[in-house]
């Protein structure tokens, strides 16, 4: 389980050092820096797949997610009595994402390359540094695979230092070095990184995915998209927690159920019965919002969970009378994983507060402002942070 969250230099989120339990809700105003966090999560999930620098180009490039505000702020423009004027940094250019675990800590320090006339993709950023230690905080004595620039070192049982190893400046170790003779801590970090599940873009328009019928195949897990909700609903009656699935949907829409048809070229499709009709809809004619939240239940109910479940804004489309019904399944998603819920309706905080008290989930509700153009917690001073190191260039 992951205990600690950091972010340093990324959009608003100029040091953000944030305590995680296995549910954490966080929450805040349009433009706290809510969006920013989830896609320093997803960033830090692309670097396991080595997908790190092609996801900032998506974004524009280093200089475009990078703080725009000074390096401190001082007291004067704390008080209002010197205003902020341009960015000032007195350090390097660096984008820092790391997180710590029980177990394992990882690290990773992005900042731009040197002038080279003689590539076009000069404006890529490089891996300056790169580190996993052991335990939640960085200590020397604990840190087992260390990459400065384009070489790796490994420490092995002895406690010696490998011969360094060259690594391409872009190449993330995470999924260059990852190997079960050389680097076994690299590889089962890489493999429960890319374990991790976020659900954001989950289509419910006219042509959605969802509405059609597919080939169904036993699908432990939904895609990001939703395009196999038929085959991972019975795969969840099938193997799963198929009660909590009858459940989930007759808390939501009470005499209602759901079955999966399969045509005879073995493609599934939704069946939703409601009380009053004489016969099941498909899931072609589902509302927006019956079929996103069966979607969510889909994802939330997973037979295979993963190490790591992050949902952002799942209540949106959902009227607030589904939303009781959605807190309940990810307050029980997170007894059997971490979960992560980026979300700004107060009734689905509520909700899911309500049924964390029930569970053995511990719950983190984490409340974003924005000061200064600098994302931080409400309520919280830079002394009650967790403890965080970073490595050093």
């Amino acid at each position: 389980m992951l205990r600690t969250l950091a972010i340093q230099n990324y959009r608003s989120l100029h040091d953000l050092v944030l305590p995680l339990t296995s549910l954490n809700v966080v929450t805040g105003g349009n433009g706290t820096g809510k969006s920013s966090l989830y896609r320093a999560l997803r960033l830090l999930a692309d670097g396991a797949r080595n997908g790190m620098v092609a996801a900032l180009a998506r974004e524009g490039g280093l200089p475009s997610v990078l703080w725009a505000g000074p390096d401190q702020l001082g007291h004067a423009v704390r008080e209002g009595r010197h205003p902020v004027q341009g960015t000032r940094r007195t350090g390097p250019v660096a984008l820092r994402l790391g997180f710590g675990s029980d177990d394992f800590g990882y690290a990773i320090d992005l900042g731009l390359p040197p002038p080279d006339q003689t590539t076009a993709f000069g404006r890529d950023p490089v891996i300056k540094h790169e580190c996993v230690w052991q335990g939640p905080v960085l200590r020397p004595s604990g840190v087992l695979c260390d990459r400065l620039g384009g070489y790796v070192r490994v420490r092995d049982d002895a406690g010696d230092w490998s011969a360094p190893v060259p690594i391409r400046e872009y190449d993330s170790m995470l999924s260059e070095f990852a190997d079960p003779q050389r680097a076994p801590e690299l590889l089962g970090l890489r493999d429960r990184v890319r374990s991790w599940r976020f659900y954001d873009q989950i289509r419910t328009d006219p042509d959605a995915p969802a509405r059609s019928s597919q080939i169904g195949t036993r699908t432990p897990v939904l895609s990001h998209n939703g395009a196999d909700l038929a085959a991972a609903l019975q795969t969840i009656a099938e193997i799963g927690a198929g009660d909590q699935l009858d459940s989930a949907v007759a808390d939501a829409f009470p005499g209602s159920s759901v079955a999966i048809a399969q045509a005879d070229d073995g493609r599934l499709s939704v069946q939703f019965s409601q009380r009053g009709l004489l016969r099941p809809l498909s899931a072609a004619e589902l509302s927006d919002g019956t079929l996103r939240y069966l979607l969510w239940t889909a994802a939330l109910l997973s037979p295979r969970p993963p190490g790591l479940l992050v949902l952002n804004e799942p209540e949106t489309s959902l009227h607030s009378d589904l939303l009781p019904a959605l807190g309940q399944l990810i307050a029980g998603a997170a007894t059997r994983t971490q979960v992560i819920a980026v979300s700004h309706s107060a009734v689905l905080i509520e909700a899911i507060a309500r049924m964390a008290s029930r569970s053995e989930a511990e719950l983190t509700d984490v409340e974003l402002v924005k000061e200064f153009g600098q994302t931080t917690v409400a309520g919280r001073e830079p002394l009650d942070q967790p403890p965080w190191r970073w490595p050093k260039r």
